[in-house]
């Protein structure tokens, strides 16, 4: 099964995978936490949580429903306040892992959801600390209109927007610490709430920790799909009803059962034109983030049972592998992307930034085919601006990249991690005039050889087992290893580990470091 999985994350020929029958979960092997999707036409659209990253929520395509590609985000900067910039002077408390002042950390973009109407594509999401946001396009590969705040209120999460056939639009969501749920009327535009809400599930007993609601209509039925119990162990429950507003009956329909996913937790379900349904869903798989399964729906007595049907219940459990899903199109040779040669004039869609990015300390044309970060101050990479991100593809992988630090500065640092809430990163840090290899593990650094010269690889391997072991070449032949594996935090502020690069400096602004390309290989090492 192990093998399945790295082959699955791997580009293929057109050839093989035209004559693939089957696919085996999870079919992203990376963090896209709450994930949500719709079908438009033969295509389909995915959404993802963002939280602090900038720019926040991809857009992710498909033909096949399992292979997957990022055509772009909702959001080029984050707007809702100040701190998403980072601004300064920033300070720690007693641990690294709390940085305090100028970090919004685990806020942003919690949960979207994505839905076409009237010939548009409309995204609803929260901010736990600003409120309900929506944005919409006609194009999701183009450019989103600026966030609207539908009801800009603190401690609110998990947006739905449903437009009935009568007209009449509908906005579900959550509260801050997992329910209940509340449903508005809404304007059909979509941009404004039109009452105080009603209250239409909660019940700790049977409905524990219920958040990311989901609005469907089947067969005169209105249904809430959404996870109760937690990030962790959470199975899927759906709520159905004759009224929008309810009353609502429930019924549990994805559960860990007997399988390794112990938290088929919160997703998007879709309907294929041939009729087939097919559900999303996210697992918790520590440095890995909250990975994505896809699961079959049956409908039973107008309920949905996803997965594999449990024998003498009405619900089912998540499945290793299925047939292809019959979506009219051929399987892809899409993938989620991730490495860059830097030669574009723009990043590549598969780069978040840290927070909001200061774009006057970045370049990829000061020196064409190359990165330039310039190094802003900070005392720790948890509090440094403009650390460049992208999300960790498992099970496995290899990031290499080559810098150039013939414009470091006294006090810099610059280099290569997997960014989590307990960081760790190789690089070269220059005191005075003299470059060291070093090796920072949660803030103490550990210096190693002198670099003579200018141009250096760096190379971050992460295996199964959740750590990653750094290295460094000089000829860019052999690499040596520095330190021990690393174990990689099971959670970073609500996401996974991330390979980033980034470049700061203790004693003040000032310095530069260019990175010539960054590669990506998820084959055995």
């Amino acid at each position: 099964m192990r093998l399945a999985l790295a082959a699955l994350a791997l580009s293929v020929a057109a050839p093989a995978m035209a004559q693939q029958t089957n696919f085996t979960n999870p079919i992203l092997y990376a963090d896209y936490s709450d994930p949500d999707m719709i079908r438009v036409g033969s295509d389909y659209y995915m959404v993802a949580s963002s939280f602090h990253l900038s720019p926040g929520i991809p857009i992710l395509k498909s033909r096949d429903l399992v292979h997957w590609t990022i055509i772009g985000h909702v959001l080029p900067k984050l707007p809702f306040d100040p701190l998403y910039d980072m601004p300064g002077p920033h300070t720690l408390n007693d641990t690294i892992s709390k940085p305090i002042g100028g970090t919004k950390y685990a806020s942003g973009v919690w949960a979207p959801s994505i839905r076409h109407h009237d010939g548009k594509f409309w995204v609803y999401w929260a901010t736990p600390d600003e409120g309900i946001f929506m944005s919409t396009a006609t194009d999701p590969a183009g450019t989103w209109t600026a966030p609207v705040a539908v009801k800009p209120v603190a401690g609110l999460e998990d947006p739905c927007p449903f437009w009935d056939e009568d007209g009449r639009a509908w906005l579900v969501h959550g509260k801050v610490g997992a329910g209940p749920l509340i449903l508005h009327e809404m304007s059909p535009d979509g941009t404004r709430l039109l009452d105080e809400g009603k209250l239409i599930a909660e019940d700790k007993i049977n409905l524990p920790v219920l958040e990311g609601p989901k609005f469907y209509k089947r067969n005169g039925w209105y249904y809430i799909f959404a996870p109760i119990g937690g990030v962790g162990t959470g199975p899927q429950v759906a709520g159905r009803a004759r009224k929008i507003t309810g009353p609502y009956e429930w019924r549990v329909v994805l559960e860990p059962g007997t399988t390794p996913v112990q938290g088929p937790h919160q997703g998007g379900w879709v309907e294929t034109p041939s009729g087939e349904g097919w559900f999303a869903h996210f697992n918790s798989t520590g440095a890995f983030g909250r990975i994505v399964h896809l699961q079959p729906v049956k409908w039973v007595d107008d309920w949905p049972v996803m997965g594999a049907p449990i024998p003498d219940k009405s619900s089912g459990q998540p499945g290793a592998s299925w047939p292809m899903p019959d979506t009219g199109s051929a399987p892809t040779n899409d993938r989620i992307q991730d490495s860059d040669e830097f030669a574009a004039p723009k990043l590549g869609l598969q780069w978040s930034w840290n927070h909001n990015p200061d774009d006057s300390k970045w370049s990829l044309s000061a020196r064409p085919g190359w990165l330039r970060l310039e190094a802003g101050q900070a005392n720790q990479i948890v509090n440094a601006r403009n650390t460049l991100t992208q999300v960790l593809q498992g099970p496995r992988a290899s990031f290499t990249t080559r810098l150039d630090l013939s414009k470091m500065q006294d006090g810099q640092r610059a280099g290569l991690t997997l960014f989590g809430v307990r960081p760790a990163w190789i690089g070269v840090v220059r005191e005075g005039t003299v470059n060291r290899m070093t090796l920072s593990v949660e803030g103490v650094e550990t210096a190693g050889p002198v670099v003579a010269d200018s141009v250096i690889q760096l190379r971050a391997e992460v295996s199964e087992g959740q750590s990653v072991r750094y290295s460094y070449s000089f000829d860019g032949k052999r690499f040596v290893s520095m330190g021990d594996p690393v174990w990689l935090a099971r959670f970073s502020w609500w996401k996974g580990a991330r390979p980033s690069l980034f470049s700061f400096n203790r004693k003040g602004a000032g310095g530069s470091v260019d990175f010539d390309w960054f590669r990506v290989s998820r084959e055995e090492f």
